[in-house]
């Protein structure tokens, strides 16, 4: 069965198993994605990275929005989908103003507390169930974020704050896609780049430095890796609830260390072997408990 089927076409335990994959694929794309952004804004704004990023993920999917046209006409609740638009543009633009003055890791510990914020208003929000063991994996995981990362003296900086807004943003994201789950990936996906694209639209001549032709060519890849991770979030939010598949995001801390040694040289310390050979148990034990309660679940409720 395709990954990319008609969420209808799954069961329960089939659906969630491949949301945990697809939103799993995710991550590392945006890993890699962030990798080039913090090396791009070392030379370029954060809003020529934006604007640049979002023409050419849009560029990527002209083909597609023009044969699925119709489907924009057609929007649920309107203004939850500006909301959401609004949310995802200040994530963006938070995460990448956040790595100009810290370090990558850094930024990526305060992103990796929104699976905390997104389990804590699932419930609320979306009346999904989280019982204690999924809420104990959790929070055992984002322990062992803290001892892979150990944040540095800079967490009370303003630089430090936007970067945990922008988590918060992205925990709101996550649920308000989970909640649009009978929207169109495509409409999804390209209102998304559509809000990067004006913000940076209206960031970029401040600061404008022209890029070279292998710097637009690194433009050109962050955006079509922006759009299949993008398709690839918004398809796992369809298939499993938010507090299932968010807590996948821990598995940012293993591309840091892999992206760090290969691009960098960074050898990673004791401390960050420990703390992800917690995180991917905590990652392990969740997958392996929802594996348990597919087998034993007997109705059949698919995400539309």
């Amino acid at each position: 069965m395709s990954l990319f089927a008609k969420p209808s076409t799954y069961d329960e335990r089939s659906a969630r198993l491949a949301g945990i994959g697809l939103m799993l694929l995710s991550i590392f794309m945006f890993s890699f994605g962030d990798a080039l952004g913090k090396f791009m804004v070392a030379t370029y704004s954060v809003g020529q990275l934006l604007w640049l990023r979002a023409c050419a993920a849009l560029l990527v999917l002209l083909p597609i929005i023009w044969r699925q046209r119709a489907e924009f006409t057609r929007l649920e609740r309107p203004w939850l989908q500006l909301l959401r638009v609004t949310l995802s543009t200040l994530e963006v633009a938070a995460f990448f103003i956040a790595t100009v003055y810290l370090p990558l890791a850094d930024v990526i510990t305060y992103y990796l507390a929104a699976p905390i914020f997104v389990t804590a208003l699932s419930g609320l929000v979306l009346g999904e169930r989280v019982g204690w063991r999924r809420w104990s994996a959790i929070l055992i995981g984002f322990v062992g974020v803290l001892i892979a990362l150990r944040p540095s003296a800079q967490t009370v900086s303003w630089p430090a704050m936007i970067a945990l807004g922008g988590s918060f943003s992205f925990a709101l994201l996550m649920l308000i896609t989970r909640s649009l789950r009978a929207t169109p990936d495509i409409v999804l996906t390209t209102t998304q780049f559509g809000g990067t694209f004006l913000l940076g639209a209206v960031m970029s001549p401040v600061g404008w430095v022209t890029p070279t032709l292998g710097s637009l060519g690194m433009f050109a890849a962050a955006g079509v890796i922006s759009v299949c991770a993008l398709l690839c979030i918004n398809r796992s939010l369809k298939l499993a609830p938010a507090s299932v598949v968010v807590p996948y995001q821990y598995s940012m801390i293993v591309w840091a260390v892999i992206f760090g040694f290969v691009v960098w040289g960074d050898v990673p310390s004791p401390a960050t072997i420990v703390g992800a050979a917690i995180i991917i148990g905590a990652g392990l034990y969740i997958f392996l408990r929802e594996q348990k309660l597919g087998r034993e679940e007997t109705v059949v409720n698919p995400p539309a």
